[in-house]
This record gives structure tokens, C-alpha cells and sequence, in this order.
């Protein structure tokens, strides 16, 4: 099935909600989840210009890697220390490094792996990540070993997620400052969360499929085997997409200004 006016109209949606919690959709990075994708959907999300995707898994991410050189992966999801020597050297960006063990397993096979380290800010006990008062010492640590460019957390799944986020940010100021170093990447904000995550000052956001997206979801999947073979028969060059997606995002769009207006 052709995904690419669906994955269209939700990175529009994701830009307006970027811009509607005071953030710049140019200069926030998107890192397009595609666990459990298919690589026709991650073909769709290039052509539509996310060209950072993000990946859970080693053992799912390297044929991906093969089969789209042209992405930009990321490996967003936990690495155990056995399984760093299938992933260094892999990914443009690794953001969970969650202790020095690990750092020392990637820089062993590849010490120009850039990095970012995982910080578990909502300090919930099954989570991974660095305690936070252990940060400032393993980025000292994990600098001598390899490129370290910033932080990750994940908020609590149930509660307010600022909290978590405002940490991270306050860490990475303090890291920058007794440090001296510049650490560009906050990687903060997933599909649920990220609205929050833009207010607190991510500059990174991991987004996947929103399951709560059923009006899209819906009329895609009753509309698009009806529609595709018209837009096919249509010359590329004329640039109309007749996908009623298009529609419900600008219905969307108008919802949020009344909203707004009153």
C-alpha cells in the first residue's frame, strides 16, 4: 500500500505541534522510529525528508541499514555491552549509552562512534540510564573513549513528563559549564510526550507511528485502494496528491485555529 501521503500529513501535523509549543520545526531534529516498519514505509519516510531513522533493535536495524545507506539511522533503544560490537561503527548516532561499561564495548570496536549518553531522569527503578547525580563524572569518564554529543532520557509513561525534561536540560547546562565543552543533542520526546519535550528545549525528538492518530489511520486504510490507481494514472509533474489525508490534516489545521480564536 502507498504510505507516503499518510507519513506526510502526520510530519505536517508533528511540524504544527512542534511550532504550536514555541519551537522551530527547521531546527529540531526528527528521528523517524521505524521498529516493526516494513522497508517500504521507510522508503516513504525518506522521500518525504525524514532522513534520520531511528531503530529499537540491533538484529532489526542492520538489513534496514543495508537496504537504505542513504538514511541517517539512529539506534534509540537500549544495547546490551555483548551486542556493541555489531552496532559500533553502524549508526551516525547511538543514544543509549547508559553506562561506561557500555562506552568502553563501543569504543573497543569503533572510538569514533558518536554518542549520546542516557540519563534516567524519571528515576524509575526499570528503566536504564545514569542516575543523575552520576552524569557529570561518566561524561568526564566517556569523553576520553568517545565522541559524546549530548543526552537522552525517556519521561515517565504516566504522569507529567516536564519534570524529566527540565532535568535533562539543567544537566546539560551544568555538564557544559563545568566542563567547558559544548553538548549540542537533547534528545528528549517521543510520540506522546514531545510537546513537552519542545517546551523544556529538546533539539531532538523520536517520533514512531501515533496509535492515536484513528481518524488518519481510518481513512487511509478505507480510501487509499480507490484513490491510488487515480493518482497513478495522473503525470507526477501536475503535483496534485488525491489522498483525502491531505483533507483531514487541513480539517485538522482549521479545528486548531478555532480553537485557538475562542
Amino acid at each position: 500500500m502507498h504510505r507516503r501521503p499518510e507519513i506526510e500529513v502526520q510530519l505536517a501535523a508533528v511540524r504544527e505541534r512542534i511550532r504550536a509549543a514555541g519551537g522551530d520545526p527547521e531546527r529540531i531534529a526528527v528521528v523517524a522510529v521505524t521498529k516493526g516498519r516494513p522497508l517500504e514505509d521507510c522508503r516513504a519516510a525518506l522521500e518525504v525528508g525524514l532522513t534520520r531513522l531511528g531503530e529499537n533493535r540491533v538484529a532489526e536495524a542492520l538489513p534496514k541499514l543495508e537496504a537504505l545507506p542513504a538514511a541517517e539511522w539512529h539506534l534509540v533503544g537500549h544495547l546490551q555491552s555483548n551486542k556493541a560490537r555489531d552496532a559500533a561503527g553502524r549508526f551516525a548516532l547511538i543514544h543509549s549509552v547508559d553506562s561506561l561499561r557500555l562506552a568502553e564495548a563501543i569504543a573497543r570496536r569503533a572510538p569514533e562512534q558518536v554518542v549520546l549518553l542516557q540519563v534516567n531522569t524519571s528515576r524509575e527503578p526499570q528503566k536504564q540510564g545514569l542516575a543523575p547525580e552520576a552524569v557529570l563524572e561518566a561524561l568526564r569518564a566517556a569523553r576520553s573513549l568517545l565522541p559524546v554529543r549530548g543526552l537522552m532520557c525517556m519521561a515517565a509513561a504516566v504522569g507529567d513528563p516536564a519534570p524529566a525534561f527540565a532535568e535533562l536540560r539543567r544537566l546539560r547546562d551544568q555538564c557544559e559549564q563545568a566542563l567547558g565543552i559544548a553538548l549540542p543533542i537533547l534528545s528528549m520526546g517521543m510520540t506522546q510526550d514531545y510537546e513537552a519535550a519542545v517546551r523544556a528545549g529538546s533539539t531532538m525528538l523520536r517520533i514512531g507511528p501515533n496509535p492515536r492518530n484513528r481518524l488518519f489511520m481510518i481513512s487511509y486504510q478505507l480510501t487509499e485502494p480507490v484513490l491510488a490507481p487515480i493518482r497513478n494514472l495522473l503525470p507526477q509533474s501536475m503535483g496534485i496528491d488525491l489522498s483525502p489525508m491531505i483533507v483531514t490534516f487541513l480539517l485538522y489545521m482549521a479545528i486548531n485555529v478555532l480553537r485557538r480564536a475562542g
